[in-house]
């Protein structure tokens, strides 16, 4: 089995910056990719970020593109997402997931494809 535990959440004004980190442990060998997903109230899941194990390649949904980074720590088992300049509508639960799949282009954003799953940190964004 595999857990992820998201931290790092909390409440930013627009225009700030939050670092979220995502804590992996358990059976992680078959893990390919740690992805970032967010739901806000009254919406679906949403895919945010993505990053392959091996060698850190990552893609990003168009809404964050050039705002948000993640990368990894793999001595650390940690999975981060820089969030800057972000805006009201980044408001949203996040979530950390993890595939053992092999995935390309949207598949690697769609939840369905990911079987390991975190709790979820929140993150408000105020004006």
């Amino acid at each position: 089995q595999v857990q992820l535990v998201e931290s790092g959440g909390g409440s930013v004004q627009v225009g700030g910056s939050l670092r979220l980190s995502c804590t992996v442990s358990g059976i992680t060998g078959s893990i390919n990719y740690i992805a970032w997903f967010r739901q806000a109230p009254g919406k679906g899941r949403e895919g945010v970020a993505i990053i392959y194990r091996t060698n850190s390649a990552s893609n990003y949904a168009d809404s964050v593109k050039g705002r948000f980074t993640i990368s990894q720590d793999n001595a650390k088992n940690t999975v981060y997402l820089q969030m800057n300049s972000l805006k009201p509508e980044d408001a949203a639960v996040y979530y950390c997931a993890a595939s053992t799949r092999w995935l390309y282009g949207l598949d690697q954003l769609s939840d369905r494809n990911y079987q390991y799953w975190g709790q979820g940190t929140q993150v408000t964004v105020s004006s």
